[in-house]
């Protein structure tokens, strides 16, 4: 079992410096801090890692809960990983979101690349967050309790079976059943939850991950997000 505090506790960084983009994202050469992006809705790049796997023969989605410490969508469900680009990152310096955030370390041979997301959000006031998001996909069938959540950046990882996440967006269910670990104190729980709790997305995002989750259990070839 991963240790509870495998890193530091750190606070959100609203001076980090972000790489400003273009919507097609092109680099415009200059950097902000990740406050006034998200104030004057500059585009910035981020990394999404979704882990899914089985559990016996179920197939499963991981998500995390936000921090309610998040400028953005502080409680909500999101990928189970997701990091920004400091200025001038590449994508082997934000691996290191992963073990930041989930305890874990990221093993980059077995990321499976799904596409890049366009995503521009205003759902909470003041803040506009607009990011082209870098989506991967890491099959790993461990246990909740393999990961120690640093309390700092999550409340907590979330599994739900793939088939609960395709009736959500089909309108067929209503609450779902969840197993959770909890960021704090390292406990595994099964809970009920509300659709609403998912960070909104007009286009259906989780659906997309979910349905390219099935693409990558049957082995496929090619997937996309």
């Amino acid at each position: 079992m991963t240790s509870r505090r495998s890193v530091p506790d750190f606070p959100q960084n609203l001076s980090e410096l972000f790489d400003v983009l273009d919507a097609d994202g092109t680099p415009l050469g200059y950097a902000k801090a990740r406050g006034d992006v998200h104030r004057d809705g500059d585009w910035h790049r981020s990394v999404h890692v979704w882990i899914y796997g089985l559990r016996g023969q179920q197939p499963f989605v991981l998500f995390q809960r936000r921090s309610m410490m998040k400028d953005t969508a502080p409680g909500r469900l999101d990928p189970t990983v997701g990091g920004h680009y400091g200025h001038g990152e590449t994508i082997e310096d934000v691996w290191r979101e992963v073990y930041e955030e989930i305890g874990v370390e990221a093993v980059v041979d077995e990321m499976r690349f799904a596409g890049v997301r366009v995503r521009s959000g205003e759902s909470e006031p003041g803040i506009i967050d607009r990011e082209i998001q870098d989506i991967y996909l890491w099959r790993r069938d461990d246990p909740l309790e393999s990961y120690a959540p640093n309390p700092a950046e999550l409340a907590g990882l979330v599994e739900i079976p793939v088939e609960n996440v395709l009736a959500i967006y089909s309108g067929s269910l209503e609450p779902f059943a969840a197993a959770v670990i909890d960021a704090e104190t390292g406990k595994v729980s099964a809970v009920e939850l509300d659709a609403s709790e998912i960070y909104p997305s007009i286009d259906r995002y989780p659906y997309r991950v979910a349905v390219a989750v099935l693409a990558a259990l049957r082995g496929d070839e090619w997937i996309a997000v």
